[in-house]
C-alpha cells in the first residue's frame, strides 16, 4: 500500500489538540476531512478539460491516517460489476479476484487504496491541509459548543465583557470542556439602560439561544433583558423557591421601556401552598435584603414581588401595587376587561409613570385594566355600556351563524340539484342503450 509521508504529523496533532482544547480524535477528523479536500482539488486539478465531477462525486472516499508512520493513504469504497463505467466508483471482478481470491462476488463494495504516489500530489496536499484545516478545527470547535450550551439554554452565565461591534456587546463566557472562554453577543434590544458595558466589566447573563448553522463571529445570543434573568436570580436568592415551597406564577418585565424618562421595571407574581409561608415576605427577605441582591445586579432595577391568587379581582389588585385598590369589576370575564375603582390621590400611581404600572399588571393578569376614578365612577351607564356591547355581539353572532346556515342550505341545494342532474342523465343513458339493443 502507498502512502503520503506528513513528517512531524504526531507532534502537529498533539499541539492542535493542546492550543485549542480540542480532544485528539477531533483534531484527526478535522485533519482526515481537510486531506481529502485535498485530494479533491487534485483530481479536479488533474480533469480540467475532460469530465465535470458532482458535488457528491468523492462521497465514497475517506482518507486513513498513519500517525505512527506519519503519513496517510486514500481509500475508496468500489462496488464489483462485470463491466467498469466508472474507475472510481467500480471495480471489475477480474481485478478484485486477483488480490481477494474467489471470495469475492459482483454487488459486493471493496475498499481499495487509490492514493496518487505523485510528488505534486503531495506538495499540494500539505499546502491544502494547512487551508482548510483551520477552518476544519474551528468547525470542529463550533459543533463542540453548539452541543456544550444547548444543553443550558434558558440558564444564567457569568460573562466578561470583550468588546463592542456595532450596538451590540461581544462577551465572553466560561465553557466547561476545557475551551478557555466562548464568545457570546449581547444585542442593543437586550441590553439595560443602567448598565455600564465597560472593558472587563462581569455581568450575569440569560443564555437566550444557541444558533444553529455556520455563523461567523459569536453562536450565544445573551440577554439582560429577558424575564427569564429575573426568575434566575430570586432563585437563586430565596432558598424557598429551590425549595419549591414558593412560586413564581408569572412574570412582566419591561426593561426598555418605551419612554427613557420611565426606568426598568418588573412584576413578579409569587404563591405558595404552605399556610405557614408568606410568599412576597420569602422573596423580599429580613429587611429587604434578599430582594435588594436582585435589584443590585439589575443595576437598581424597580421590581414589585406580589401574591399570586386565583381569584382574578384578588390577583389584578395585588398586581398594581403600590396601589391601592378600592374594587375590581369584571367586566367581561369573556374578553378579560375589568374597571378598577381608585381613589383619587391613587390614580397615577396606579396608572404609573407614562402607564407603565397599570402595563405591567395587565401583561402579568392578562386582564385588560381600566383605571377609574371611584368618586366619578357611574355604576349604572358602566353596566348599561357593556350590557349593550353584548347584545350587540350576541347579534352579530347570530347574524353570523344565520349566513352560515343560509349558504349550508344553498350549498345542499347544489348538491341536491346535482344528483337529480345524474339521475336524470342516468335514465336518458339507460333509454338509449336500450333503443340501441332493440335496432
Amino acid at each position: 500500500m502507498s502512502m503520503v509521508s506528513l513528517p512531524g504529523l504526531k507532534e502537529l496533532i498533539e499541539s492542535i489538540s493542546r492550543e485549542r482544547n480540542l480532544p485528539r480524535n477531533a483534531v484527526q477528523n478535522a485533519l482526515r476531512e481537510a486531506l481529502l479536500k485535498g485530494y479533491e482539488r487534485y483530481r479536479r486539478a488533474q480533469n480540467l478539460d475532460k469530465k465535470h465531477f458532482e458535488e457528491e462525486y468523492f462521497d465514497n472516499f475517506e482518507v486513513e491516517l498513519d500517525v505512527e508512520e506519519q503519513g496517510f493513504r486514500v481509500l475508496a469504497t468500489k462496488t464489483i460489476i462485470e463491466e467498469v463505467t466508472n474507475s472510481d466508483h467500480e471495480i471489475s471482478l477480474k481485478d478484485v479476484q486477483e488480490f481477494a481470491g474467489d471470495a469475492a462476488q459482483i454487488g459486493d463494495s471493496v475498499l481499495v487504496d487509490v492514493t496518487p504516489d505523485k510528488e505534486e500530489f503531495g506538495r499540494m496536499a500539505a499546502m491544502q491541509t494547512k487551508q482548510v484545516l483551520s477552518q476544519k478545527l474551528r468547525d470542529q470547535q463550533r459543533q463542540m459548543i453548539q452541543e456544550e450550551f444547548q444543553d443550558i439554554e434558558d440558564t444564567v452565565l457569568q460573562a466578561r465583557v470583550l468588546r463592542f461591534e456595532r450596538q451590540s456587546v461581544i462577551m465572553a463566557v466560561s465553557s466547561s470542556f476545557g475551551q478557555p472562554e466562548v464568545e457570546a453577543e449581547l444585542p442593543k434590544r437586550e441590553q439595560l439602560p443602567n448598565d455600564n458595558y465597560r472593558a472587563n466589566a462581569t455581568f450575569k447573563v440569560y443564555l437566550k439561544k444557541v444558533l444553529q448553522g455556520q455563523h461567523r463571529g459569536p453562536q450565544l445570543l445573551v440577554s439582560r433583558a429577558d424575564a427569564g434573568l429575573v426568575v434566575y436570580l430570586f432563585a437563586n436568592e430565596v432558598p424557598e423557591i429551590e425549595d419549591e415551597v414558593v412560586r413564581i406564577v408569572a412574570v412582566a418585565r419591561e426593561a426598555n421601556p418605551p419612554s427613557r424618562h420611565v426606568g426598568p421595571r418588573t412584576k413578579i407574581a409569587v404563591d405558595t401552598l404552605d399556610r405557614d409561608v408568606d410568599p412576597v415576605g420569602a422573596c423580599i427577605g429580613a429587611r429587604g435584603s434578599r430582594i435588594q441582591v436582585v435589584v443590585n445586579e439589575l443595576r437598581g432595577e424597580k421590581i414589585d414581588v406580589i401574591r399570586w391568587s386565583p381569584d382574578p379581582a384578588t390577583y389584578i389588585a395585588n398586581a398594581l401595587s403600590p396601589a391601592r385598590v378600592d374594587e375590581v369589576r369584571l367586566m367581561d370575564p369573556e374578553t378579560r376587561q375589568t374597571h378598577v375603582l381608585v381613589a383619587e390621590d391613587q390614580l397615577s400611581l396606579a396608572i404609573g409613570k407614562e402607564g407603565q404600572n397599570v402595563r405591567l399588571a395587565a401583561r402579568l393578569t392578562g386582564w385588560k385594566i381600566d383605571i377609574k376614578d371611584r368618586d366619578k365612577y357611574d355604576y349604572a351607564a358602566e353596566d348599561a355600556k357593556f350590557a349593550a356591547a353584548a347584545r350587540q355581539q350576541a347579534a352579530a353572532q347570530l347574524e353570523e351563524e344565520l349566513a352560515e346556515e343560509e349558504l349550508e342550505d344553498m350549498i345542499e341545494t347544489v348538491d341536491d340539484t346535482g344528483e337529480e342532474l345524474d339521475e336524470e342523465l342516468e335514465t336518458s343513458e339507460e333509454l338509449e342503450e336500450s333503443a340501441t339493443n332493440e335496432l
